[in-house]
């Protein structure tokens, strides 16, 4: 697998990288709070953090949702979060436009899943130079992701990371099939499994997103016993107020029990993988 270096964290094989943070900015209060705290709990259990919040949620179910405070209003905030913490971060893009003006300021650019196959986006967001992170689109198998994966090396950038976040099977579900990040790793660039939107409802609430956020904590193991190299998952103080995603959004204080049980599993998986024990 690469290494993936992404500002001060290198994504490998010593422990899986953790990118976190709510799902849209909805205050510069609530962004510094969560940070803050997320690097107090990564750092005690020596995770690597990489902060994740959307400046703007361009997909939302609907036109009245809460979309956030947009481009350079959220750049400022993130970057205060960077300069502050001394975190690494990222955010999505949505337009073609946005990538070299975001780049600016975050360490790495993330690719919605609906948007994965928009061959402008993706080669705009190459032309940084900065790692992209690709969301598998909930249409697509592991193996179309070679397309995706062509449009990003053929603009000169090798800087890629591949995240699998479910398929989607009849109305409001998604169903996650691990040999999915099994099939993403023989592409050779680290595999990112989103622990959080694996387990929406798409318009499940008629008008905004459902969720099972009891799930979370159970795939993430499962992805980590397969092989995933990261972990992405949305996390909020409160997440049944929040503005956006609340139903498979972590629980900020109940996160760091979750990291625990996620470590020992990856250790263990690794740890079988580097011994032969008889039995």
């Amino acid at each position: 697998m690469k290494i993936m270096k992404v500002g001060n964290v290198s994504v490998d094989n010593d422990i899986f990288t953790l990118m976190a943070g709510p799902c849209v900015i909805e205050s510069e209060t609530q962004v510094m709070e969560v940070a803050s705290k997320m690097k107090e709990i990564t750092d005690r259990l020596g995770v690597p953090f990489i902060f994740k919040s959307s400046f703007d949620k361009a997909n939302r179910t609907s036109v009245l949702s809460y979309r956030g405070p947009g481009l350079n209003e959220g750049l400022r905030i993130l970057k205060k979060v960077k300069d502050e913490l001394g975190v690494p971060v990222v955010t999505d893009i949505h337009e073609p436009y946005q990538a070299q003006v975001v780049a600016e300021v975050v360490d790495m650019l993330q690719i919605p899943a609906f948007l994965c196959r928009q061959t402008d986006l993706l080669v705009a967001a190459a032309e940084t130079g900065l790692p992209v992170n690709i969301k598998k689109a909930q249409f697509l198998s592991a193996k179309d992701m070679k397309n995706v994966i062509t449009k990003v090396e053929e603009s000169n950038n090798t800087n890629i990371l591949l995240c699998e976040r479910g398929n989607t099977f009849g109305y409001n579900n998604l169903v996650v099939d691990m040999t999915n990040i099994i099939e993403l790793k023989k592409f050779g660039y680290p595999v990112v499994f989103d622990a959080t939107h694996s387990v929406q409802k798409p318009g499940g609430n008629l008008t905004s997103t459902g969720g099972n956020r009891e799930y979370v904590e159970h795939l993430a193991k499962a992805a980590l016993a397969v092989g995933a190299d990261a972990l992405f998952m949305e996390v909020h103080e409160d997440p049944d107020n929040a503005k956006s995603d609340g139903p498979n959004m972590v629980k900020l204080n109940e996160i760091e029990g979750i990291l625990q049980k996620l470590i020992k599993v990856y250790k263990a998986v690794r740890d079988v993988e580097q011994h032969s024990y008889s039995i």
